[in-house]
Order: structure tokens, then C-alpha cells, then sequence
């Protein structure tokens, strides 16, 4: 796949995967629109790689995504590569989790990026060529406990990609989703600042369920060397310049030992492999 300076949009762009990925497909010759709600790292980032146009935007506001749209659909130049990145992760069984930070989740992690796709569809179908990588996670296949939130947006992430490979495979559009186990962003530092201190707030009920399962996945992380964003940031650009990209690409520590787990087994043994693996199995509150 040629890209003279065709147009790539890469949303959550200010750090981490976004970041890395706006950083690969400049210098593989897109002109990328770079867009996030910080501008001074958008700025940072336009100070040191040539080919990058900052935009910024906050996907959890509707009207911010809608101006943001109507930017995109106004272009004389259609984007060709769209990279939904943007997103973030809250944590804490469903009852610790408010409306409020759900809506705000699901605004950002899939409403926005709905979207973003329909703005930059029109310009594909003219084109009758495209790619959409759809970043999911792990957590789009099955959910951690205290997850569900995060992993309702992903799963619903897969559910749409899937429903695109379909509907735009005619018109030459690919669409990809990205799997990514734990990478060293800022993404975790994110998430346990939304959360807050659910131990403070939680009914005593959830406390043993919260410090078990807690436990288990400290066990799990003890030792292990989380990769940097680079290594998604290469699977996308994979995907991108592949004559014929996979429906989804995994990567990480704990991929492919929880999705394999998840392909293997029927719901039933995949639940009791949950259980067992955060220590849930006979727990009695």
C-alpha cells in the first residue's frame, strides 16, 4: 500500500500508542492530522517530527467531537488511514462505578470513535480504499473483575468493527482491531486517578473481592516487563502497510495466555478459569 502523502488521523495522539503511531506513519510519508485534548503535547510533538498537524479536541464532550467531525467532513482531502486510539479505563464492580464516569467512559472509548468513523467514511467510499484500526484490548474478548466498564466499551468496540469489515469490504475499506495486553503508558496512572480509592468508598461487602482478586493479579504482574507503546505502534503500522491485514492483531504480556484460554474453552470452563486464577473459586462474603 503506497502512501504519497496521504492523509492519517490518529486520535489520542498526545502520548503513548497514539503518540508513537503519528510519530511512524509521518515518517513513512502521511500527512497526519494529530489530535487530542492536550495541546501542549500536540505542540511538543509537532516541534519535533515534520508532517504532523495538530487538532485539538475532547472526545468525552459531544459537541467538541461534533466540531471536530464537521472539521473532518469539510476537508478537500479525505483521510485514508484512521487510527481510533483514544481511550481510557475506570475501575470497580459495576455498583462503585457512577452513571456518570460510565457515560463519560463510553463517550470517549466508543461513541466518539463511532463517530469519528462516520466522518471519515464518505471520503474512503470516494476513494474506494481505506483503513480503520480500532484500538480494543484484551479486555474486548473477556472482562478482569473490577473491569466490566472497560471491558463493556471494548466489547462493544469489537462488536462494531466486526460489523464494518462486512459492510465495507465492497468499497476496498479494511477494518482492524488491535488487541493490546499491558503496555508501559500512562494508561495505568489514568486509570487509578479516575477510580479514586475504592477501598474507602466500597460497601465492606466488595472489600474481600477487591484485595483477593487484587492480590492475584499483583502476583500476576510481579517480575513482568511491560513492553513500551512501540510495540503496538509496529503491529498497527503492520496492518496499515499489509496488502491483505488480519480482522485483529494481539500483543503483550498476558495475551495470549487469557485469549488463548478464551478461544479454547465453552463460557462455563473460561468463567471457572477466572475464578480459579483470581482466587474467586468457594469465596464465601
Amino acid at each position: 500500500m503506497g502512501a504519497q502523502k496521504q492523509t492519517a488521523l490518529v486520535t489520542g495522539a498526545s502520548s503513548g500508542i497514539g503518540r508513537e503511531t503519528a510519530i511512524r506513519l509521518a515518517a513513512r510519508g502521511f500527512q497526519v492530522i494529530a489530535a487530542a485534548r492536550r495541546m501542549d503535547r500536540l505542540n511538543e510533538l509537532v516541534d519535533q517530527v515534520e508532517g504532523i498537524t495538530p487538532k485539538q479536541v475532547d472526545l468525552s464532550q459531544p459537541a467538541d467531537t461534533e466540531a471536530f467531525c464537521s472539521f473532518l467532513s469539510d476537508r478537500s482531502k479525505p483521510v485514508s488511514v484512521l487510527i481510533n486510539n483514544a481511550g481510557y479505563s475506570i475501575r470497580g464492580a459495576l455498583e462503585d462505578v457512577s452513571m456518570e464516569a460510565i457515560k463519560r467512559l463510553f463517550e470517549v472509548n466508543l461513541f466518539a470513535l463511532m463517530r469519528v468513523i462516520q466522518a471519515c467514511l464518505p471520503g474512503m467510499r470516494k476513494l474506494r480504499k481505506g483503513t480503520v484500526v480500532n484500538l480494543s484490548s484484551i479486555a474486548g474478548k473477556f472482562s478482569f473483575p473490577g473491569s466490566g466498564v472497560y471491558a463493556a466499551a471494548k466489547y462493544a468496540v469489537e462488536g462494531i468493527s466486526d460489523a464494518l469489515r462486512l459492510e465495507l469490504s465492497p468499497f476496498g475499506i479494511r477494518v482492524v482491531a488491535i488487541r493490546p495486553g499491558p503496555i508501559a503508558t500512562e494508561f495505568n496512572e489514568v486509570a487509578t486517578e479516575l477510580t479514586g480509592d475504592l477501598m474507602a468508598r466500597t460497601d465492606p461487602d466488595y472489600k474481600p473481592i477487591y484485595q483477593t482478586a487484587g492480590a492475584e493479579m499483583g502476583k500476576m504482574f510481579a517480575g513482568l516487563s511491560l513492553p513500551g507503546p512501540e510495540l503496538i505502534a509496529d503491529l498497527i503500522l503492520k496492518a496499515v502497510f499489509s496488502d491483505d491485514p488480519k480482522a485483529v492483531y494481539s500483543a503483550g504480556p498476558l495475551s495470549e495466555d487469557f485469549l488463548g484460554k478464551r478461544g479454547n474453552l465453552d463460557d462455563d470452563a473460561f468463567h471457572s478459569f477466572m475464578l480459579e486464577k483470581f482466587g474467586l473459586m468457594g469465596l464465601q462474603i
